[in-house]
């Protein structure tokens, strides 16, 4: 199988250190889907004081030109840069905090190597709202993402709210009338926010719904039992105390 090259756009997922000087990253493409890359020489700071590792931590956008061989496990980068500079996530506590919790959201649903332009689309426009969103937004936007993600791995909430199906069957991903014989439920007040959460569409709109902490603190645990429900081997999200405190 002949190696070829490649130009896509890629958001780092993960990344960790390798020998010396070297960095495995594992980057979610455009084009080919999750790889790992193995970056050599990179934690090295050049004669000029520029330290090329700041290009892949987690979240960051980039450019890239790739080689990709099908029979390799690890490939490798001809070229990067920025595909988007980021203004505040990398260096605000808040944004950054709610940057990784997303990041660790897709380190633990994206599991296969298959490409999907619309789910890499809606995880750009994510980072990138995220960057440029008022402090009104950034609090909700755990919930945005973790709302919509789902969209794209088979399992999702259905929008079925009423005032007479007003629990939210976490186990079954709709709402219903009867509380069933399981204890994966959200009710009231929490399962009309998740209604409204599910019918925006826009990251602004998270303007209008208003949420203190300890229901915003329910809700993101709901989300985190809703997950594992539903994704294999999930686990625990390591980010959501550092989340809730710094919410």
């Amino acid at each position: 199988m002949p190696t070829t090259i490649h130009k896509t756009k890629g958001i780092v997922v993960r990344s960790v250190k390798y020998g010396e000087t070297s960095l495995i990253v594992t980057i979610y493409t455009e084009l080919l889907g999750l790889q790992s890359y193995l970056v050599n020489g990179i934690r090295v700071s050049s004669k000029k004081g520029n330290n090329n590792a700041v290009h892949f931590q987690p979240a960051a956008i980039l450019d890239l030109l790739v080689y990709h061989n099908e029979l390799k496990n690890l490939q490798r980068i001809k070229e990067y840069k920025w595909g988007y500079l980021y203004q505040y996530i990398l260096f605000e506590i808040l944004k950054n905090s709610v940057a990784l919790f997303m990041v660790e959201l897709l380190q633990k649903t994206i599991k296969q190597p298959e490409p999907n332009s619309q789910l890499f689309n809606f995880i750009e426009d994510s980072f990138v709202h995220l960057d440029n969103a008022d402090p009104e937004v950034v609090a909700n936007f755990p919930l945005f993402f973790a709302t919509h993600l789902t969209n794209f791995f088979g399992f999702r909430i259905t929008d079925g709210y009423t005032k007479q199906k007003n629990i939210l069957d976490l186990q079954e991903g709709g709402f219903t009338g009867d509380r069933p014989i399981h204890a994966h439920v959200l009710e009231e007040p929490f399962s009309q926010l998740i209604s409204q959460l599910l019918k925006t569409q826009q990251p602004f709109e998270l303007k209008e719904i208003r949420i203190n902490k300890e229901i915003r603190k329910i809700l993101m645990q709901g989300y985190q039992v809703f997950y594992s429900l539903h994704v294999p081997d999930f686990g625990t999200m390591k980010t959501l105390p550092i989340l809730q405190e710094v919410l």
